[in-house]
């Protein structure tokens, strides 16, 4: 059953939305236009395809008819017919395999027992025994430092999209080996990546996704993309950024507690998604 708002009553909420993200993106935006590059906080716009005059529009999510909504006239997913936009039934089903997919891994995860004992490897891993450093800036502990805690450790990363990345030498040391079929039987709900996609999922299922929701994922992404630097072989204190020094027990108990806490958020993001993909299908079933 859809509910139909009117537009003193969803105009407001568009409004709010516009100024929390102009709030979250200012000082990337301001960066943008100085033609000043962030090895942290770009992430989120160069690992991620959603760009952020996407982040802008508003989505009110299934089931709400805007009365007067004749800004979404025209725009992918919409419908707007009788002077009120909806998303477009039509546009859900054909996207229903997608949507599928997308439930199934973010269900998959959900069953599984999150894990803490990775303490960010994957980001050393990518650039072991190498001259070429991923994001152009010092080390650390230098290229040998480096080297000699990968071979200290056991790397034990689920995440493909992060394994992808490992380098050649690197591969062969990862307890598993992760390949895109894979994905649904590894992910786990302690991985960084695993948690910070919870912002892909959120934009590859808009504009049916409420807005609410994607910026949840991504302050959520956000945030968990400067304990995956502080914890990299990286030297970013010169950004303000200081290290968790995973090499050292006390590193590792930091990176792991803090870990932990982003896990305890994304629980219930990922749990919002999955019933937005249940409302969808059963739209699409219906």
């Amino acid at each position: 059953m859809n509910v139909t708002l009117e537009p003193a009553e969803w105009e407001p909420l568009q409004t709010a939305h516009v100024e929390r993200v102009d709030n979250l993106l200012a000082d990337h935006l301001e960066r943008r236009r100085r033609r000043e590059k962030h090895p942290v906080e770009d992430f989120l716009f160069t690992y991620y395809p959603t760009r952020p005059k996407q982040l802008r529009v508003w989505h009110p999510g299934p089931g709400i008819r805007l009365l007067g909504g004749a800004q979404y006239e025209g725009k992918r997913g919409y419908l707007y017919s009788d002077g009120a936009a909806q998303l477009d039934p039509a546009e859900i089903s054909r996207r229903s395999d997608s949507i599928t997919w997308i439930r199934q891994l973010l269900a998959a995860t959900t069953t599984r027992q999150p894990q803490f004992g990775c303490f960010g490897l994957h980001e050393w891993a990518m650039v072991y025994q190498t001259d070429d450093i991923r994001h152009d800036w010092p080390l650390r502990l230098g290229s040998t430092g480096t080297d000699q805690v990968v071979e200290s450790h056991k790397i034990a990363c689920s995440h493909f999209d992060a394994f992808r990345f490992f380098t050649t030498p690197a591969r062969p040391l990862n307890v598993l080996q992760p390949t895109r079929e894979s994905q649904p039987a590894l992910e786990q709900g302690g991985c960084l990546h695993a948690n910070m996609d919870l912002y892909k999922w959120a934009s590859k299922l808009m504009p049916f996704t409420p807005s609410t929701l994607v910026l949840d994922c991504f302050e959520l992404a956000r945030d968990i993309r400067t304990l995956d630097m502080r914890a990299s072989p990286y030297d970013f204190q010169s950004l303000g950024y200081d290290p968790i020094p995973i090499e050292t027990p006390a590193g590792k108990a930091q990176y792991a507690a803090t870990q932990r806490t982003f896990a305890d958020r994304a629980r219930p993001l990922r749990l919002q998604l999955i019933e937005l993909c249940d409302q969808l299908l059963f739209k699409v079933a219906g």
